[in-house]
């Protein structure tokens, strides 16, 4: 299983993304479409580091203490997704970690590409884990530049924008953070969201 420790020093990570993605929204206005309810990335399966793994972990016992009928919902829903879709899963299914072979690696690319995040409530459209949610959910939605320096953000927002609003939308990521939280932990290993709620409930 990921390193099990959360840094103390993430919950800078997240207030740090929570301000750059608010920062962000403002500049965006209303060409930023996301709100509650709209799912369209909460769909498919994607890696999270051992950082995110770490968090979500500490959110579901947090659950499990505040709301115990919520995480048990949140839990039998990850054990579903599980048992769907492990006998798929491109890396050991046993522990929910990804394969790092090349051919792992493009089987993930159509792995699971459909079913809802296990942590998504269907009857709310909302996240039953947002405050504790991965950074890949954190940056969804507004400009962010991917490893190729491109400009990418969700397809349902900045529809009909200019580019100018688009580039002036950009949301700061604190990928050097992010970086040294992981390195701290010393766990270079992936996972999916389903695998650590349902082996941590």
């Amino acid at each position: 299983m990921l390193a099990l420790m959360l840094p103390l020093r993430d919950a800078e990570l997240v207030q740090i993304s929570e301000a750059a993605l608010a920062d962000a929204a403002h500049r965006a206005g209303s060409a930023l479409t996301c709100h509650p309810g709209c799912t369209e990335c909460c769909h498919g399966a994607f890696s999270i580091n051992a950082l995110d793994a770490a968090r979500l972990r500490a959110g579901l016992t947090a659950l499990q203490k505040s709301t115990p009928a919520l995480a048990e919902a949140v839990v039998s829903r990850a054990k579903q997704w599980v048992a769907d879709y492990a006998a798929e899963f491109p890396g050991d299914a046993a522990t929910g970690i990804l394969g790092s072979s090349e051919a792992e690696q493009e089987a993930f690319e159509d792995f699971a590409n459909n079913p809802a995040c296990p942590a998504l409530d269907p009857a709310t459209g909302r996240c039953d884990v947002y405050a504790w949610r991965p950074m890949t959910c954190r940056v969804f939605g507004p400009p962010v530049r991917n490893e190729g320096d491109a400009l990418g953000h969700c397809e349902l927002c900045f529809q009909g924008a200019p580019t100018e609003l688009v580039v002036a939308s950009e949301m700061t990521v604190p990928h050097a953070l992010e970086a040294e939280l992981l390195e701290e932990l010393n766990d270079e290993r992936e996972t999916v969201v389903a695998f650590v709620l349902a082996l941590n409930g």
